[in-house]
Parts: C-alpha cells; sequence; structure tokens
C-alpha cells in the first residue's frame, strides 16, 4: 500500500467513524486525481483524491456550489481535507451515458442532457475564469505540438505553420464572438450519468454531471459541441443536427438577434478548436503522462473536423494536413498506439 492511499485511509478512518468500509477504485481521470468509491453501512460515497501538489480542490467546491445553486445533478460534498487533497462527495452511481447510450434511448438521454446544459448555462458565472483569447489558442497549440510534432514527429514546415496560425486565430475569433456563459469544458458521455429522479421533487434525476472543476465563462456553444461531437463516440451527422436544432429552439427565445445561420457556423467552428484541443491532449496523455487508452480516440476526433471539409474552404488547409499527415494510412499505426 502507498503511503498515499494509507493517508487516504486514515483520514476516511476519522470521517466515517470506523474502520469497518470498503474501498474500491471508481474510475481514474486524465489528469492526477483518482477516485474510489467507498461503502460502508450500506451506503455508497465517493472519495476524491486530488494531490495538493498537482490539483486544488477549492474550484471542485466552489463551481459544485453555483451548479447546486442551479439545481443541477452534482455531487455533494459531505466531507473535506484541502491539505492532504481528500474529498467525500455523494454518489450518483456508476452507469456513464458512454455505456448507457444505445440507438433506442439516445433520444431520450441527450433531450435530458441538452435540458439540462440550458440550465446550467444559467448559472452563476461571476468571478469564474475566461475564456478569452489566450486560453482558446493555448489548447489549440496543444494538436501542434503534442500530436503533430511530438507524436506524428512531423517537422512542420514555414507554410504548415502559417496555416495552422491563420486557423488558430479564427477559430479564436469565431469563439469569442458568441454570447458567453457558464461552460463546463467536458460535457460529455463519459462525465454524464443516467440516474433516476431522487423522489424528493428537488434535483432532476437525470443526468448526473461530474468533473465541472474546470468550468469557465465562455462561448455558448462549446458545451454542446463537447455532448453532440463527443470524441468517444459519433453519431451520424442528421441526427446530430436534430439535436443541435433542439438546444438551438430552447434558447431561441433568449438570444433573438442569431439567426439558425450564424449558429451553425458558431457550433462547426467551435467544434475545430475543441477536437484540436482534444486530439493534443489525448498524444499528451500518452507521452507525458504514460496513458495510452486515449490514442484510439483520436482519429473519432479528428473525423468531425474532416467532415467539415466541403462547408468550410478557410479549413481546407488544416484539413488537407490532418487527412495527408495525420490520418494516412502510413501514420494511423503510430497515431493509435499500434506500434507502441
Amino acid at each position: 500500500m502507498t503511503i498515499r492511499l494509507q493517508q487516504l485511509h486514515h483520514w476516511l478512518s476519522e470521517v466515517v467513524g470506523s474502520k469497518e468500509y470498503k474501498l474500491e477504485s471508481a474510475s481514474d481521470d486524465a489528469s492526477f486525481r483518482r477516485y474510489y468509491r467507498l461503502t460502508h453501512n450500506d451506503e455508497t460515497f465517493i472519495v476524491m483524491d486530488a494531490p495538493p501538489a498537482q490539483e486544488d480542490c477549492n474550484p471542485f467546491i466552489n463551481v459544485a456550489k453555483r451548479l447546486l445553486a442551479a439545481d443541477i445533478n452534482v455531487p455533494r460534498v459531505i466531507e473535506k481535507d484541502l491539505e492532504q487533497g481528500f474529498l467525500l462527495l455523494s454518489d450518483l452511481g456508476d452507469k456513464q451515458y458512454l455505456d448507457e447510450l444505445t440507438e433506442e434511448n439516445a433520444d431520450r438521454l441527450y433531450e435530458d442532457a441538452i435540458k439540462t446544459l440550458c440550465h446550467m448555462q444559467q448559472a452563476d458565472k461571476t468571478e469564474l475564469p475566461l475564456y478569452d483569447e489566450k486560453l482558446l489558442i493555448q489548447e489549440m497549440e496543444l494538436f501542434r505540438h503534442w500530436l503533430l510534432e511530438k507524436h506524428i514527429g512531423l517537422e512542420l514546415t514555414a507554410e504548415t505553420q502559417g496555416v495552422l496560425d491563420d486557423v488558430f486565430k479564427l477559430l479564436a475569433n469565431e469563439a469569442l464572438t458568441q454570447p458567453k456563459v457558464f461552460v463546463h469544458r467536458d460535457y460529455h458521455s463519459r462525465n454524464l450519468m443516467t440516474c433516476r429522479p431522487d423522489g424528493s421533487g428537488g434535483f432532476p434525476g437525470n443526468p448526473g454531471v461530474l468533473d465541472f472543476q474546470d468550468a469557465v465563462c465562455g462561448p455558448f456553444t462549446y458545451d454542446l459541441v463537447s455532448l453532440l461531437k463527443d470524441c468517444y463516440i459519433k453519431w451520424p451527422g442528421q441526427q446530430i443536427q436534430s439535436w443541435a436544432n433542439n438546444y438551438f429552439e430552447q434558447l431561441e427565445e433568449d438570444y433573438p438577434d442569431i439567426d439558425k445561420k450564424q449558429f451553425e457556423r458558431w457550433f462547426d467552428l467551435m467544434g475545430v478548436q475543441r477536437h484540436l484541443k482534444a486530439s493534443g491532449i489525448f498524444a499528451r496523455l500518452y507521452h507525458r503522462d504514460g496513458k495510452p487508452g486515449y490514442l484510439v480516440d483520436i482519429p473519432r476526433t479528428l473525423s468531425y473536423i474532416v467532415d467539415l471539409n466541403e462547408d468550410y474552404p478557410e479549413l481546407q488547409g488544416l484539413i488537407e494536413l490532418i487527412q495527408r499527415q495525420v490520418l494516412s494510412s502510413q501514420a494511423m499505426a503510430s497515431l493509435t498506439g499500434a506500434d507502441k
């Protein structure tokens, strides 16, 4: 048993008032956080282990309060030790959207998720970090450095560097022109849990929402893109468009000056920004953190950008780069880790 785990057990025995409990891994995270499920007296809880040297629990606690105030079904903080980086949380279950989604239930589950998203965007966003130009471009640079240069080993020419610079600037500008709302930043099928109503007339049962600690104030299409153009599951384009229209119709009264064509452009281009970021993060998780499991998600993630080939000539240079240098048969083994 590691020293860290010994510290956690010592804290839990004091919090629970007993050593008679069961602790098992609930999930890993694409960070230094670890999650455990604690069972005691036939009740279950989630334990977050967030090493203070790498993680700060305060944003999680802060954002959880904002979301609870907006009637979003998120974990409640029951006990905390910020000095050690431990939180005891209520348990929203173990059924991720990703594992539960089928063709038969997708409309219902996405309807729930979109309705919750609309409520979540009204949550208190004061003093949250801004999703500004610096952060937007910094995220896209992950694609250039970690995926193109580090993972695939490309030596980028001045022309290619220019193409990337121009696209990054375009995408950041498009994002910054959108209405600003509360943005979760990872609102997708691995962070949404299928939950039954609690019967109290309080929080809606479905979905439970996790991993919200990186919330910012930013573009209103960002979380919608995360949900509908998901890096972990892909639906037919017409179905994605139908769900996006559902969202637009629910918020149309709030944004009377935004026409559908403008909304669709923002939605598509916000997706490009997110998918450049995500593919770079997946490569970084492999090279920096020793987590190869996300490499297989890169082709799906980048396919959303390629899908826009006929609609956005301003993306042509980027799409050609992805098709030729990243998704080509020669690069695929390296891309997915098959040759590692």
